[in-house]
């Protein structure tokens, strides 16, 4: 295996930030990492979906290779609820580059300065197309691993374009109502379109609305 490593801003920003200074939960086996990482997509794009997670030192490995479109990031042991996230594989350059940084130490501002510089010298290729971003976020208690299941989680939905702007697509820069789409830092390599329900998926949500 290789080595790898609320509002709409904060949950976004929880998909690329490995936690600190929380509770270790305990490392799942591999095959129930890949199973919570892929309940993010729809049922029929997660066999294919390749699977980054963790092994039993909590290091950022290769779980499965994909064989579709998608790379799935397993939940981070280290944070202290349930988050699984999924985009396009053509966004891997972006999101690794952005994990390597944080490893050295890097803050939130100094990872964007630099990719944004490595993007702009085509060092990091960008999508010239959009691309999905899929992810569930919940507590602790949110999935149930025994069981494979979401019991309650709230997905978000996400669309990159890069370089859109409110004038080229249409699309504002702020939501204008509960789960209205919304372009999220327009006119950069990584302006995305946000699509938050404002809902919870689960069985436990589903159970309490019957």
């Amino acid at each position: 295996m290789n080595l790898l490593r609320v509002t709409a801003p904060a949950l976004f920003l929880l998909i690329f930030t490995s936690s600190a200074c929380v509770a270790q939960k305990d490392v799942q086996p591999e095959e129930k990492q890949i199973k919570a990482a892929v309940s993010a997509i729809p049922e029929g794009m997660r066999e294919g979906a390749g699977v980054l997670g963790y092994n039993q030192e909590s290091e950022l490995v290769t779980l499965r290779e994909r064989t579709n479109e998608l790379i799935c990031l397993a939940d981070d042991p280290a944070d202290d609820r349930f988050h699984v996230a999924c985009y396009h594989y053509e966004l891997e350059p972006f999101m690794e580059r952005g994990r390597e940084l944080r490893a050295e130490g890097k803050s939130s501002d100094e990872v964007t300065t630099i990719r944004r510089q490595e993007i702009e010298a085509g060092k990091i290729p960008m999508p010239d197309k959009p691309m999905a971003l899929y992810s569930l976020t919940a507590s602790e208690e949110g999935y149930d691993y025994s069981s494979g299941t979401v019991l309650q989680a709230r997905p978000l939905y996400v669309i990159y374009v890069p370089f859109a702007t409110e004038k080229s697509t249409g699309i504002a820069s702020r939501p204008i109502s509960e789960g209205a789409p919304w372009l999220m830092n327009p006119g950069d390599p990584w302006a995305h379109i946000m699509v938050s329900t404002g809902t919870e998926v689960g069985t436990k949500t589903k159970a309490e609305n019957e």
